[in-house]
């Protein structure tokens, strides 16, 4: 399988920004699925945004209109732009990535997953 590396985390400011990024060899042309999922202390791992092959994206209500996805081919790399950040999304973002096809890459069962990278949002 392939290990995806993120980085991009750190502490920021309520109303800030950071951007994520998530690298993987093959990562513009081997995957269906690529998306960002978050782990916030004593939660469960819920999905913030995802991409597909072919371009459609699907976000979290917590996080629309706040996080955009995207994907640069020629780095092989997947990002995660988020702006004017809340407390309440502190976690540890996970990058994941999936040969599969599948209707929601948000909800997919994913098999490749980096190490995670933590952001902290204070107030």
């Amino acid at each position: 399988q392939v290990q995806p590396v993120e980085s991009g985390g750190g502490s920021v400011q309520t109303g800030g920004s950071l951007r994520l990024s998530c690298a993987a060899s093959g990562l513009s042309y081997s995957f269906f699925c690529m998306g960002w999922f978050r782990q916030k202390p004593g939660k469960a791992r819920e999905g913030v945004a995802s991409i597909d092959s072919q371009g459609k994206t699907t976000y979290a209500d917590s996080v629309k209109g706040r996080f955009t996805i995207s994907r640069d081919s020629a780095k092989n790399t997947l990002y995660l732009q988020m702006n004017n950040l809340e407390p309440d999304d502190t976690a540890m973002y996970f990058c994941a990535l999936s040969r599969a096809a599948s209707f929601s890459c948000l909800v997919h069962p994913y098999k490749d997953w980096g190490q995670g990278t933590l952001v902290t949002v204070s107030s």
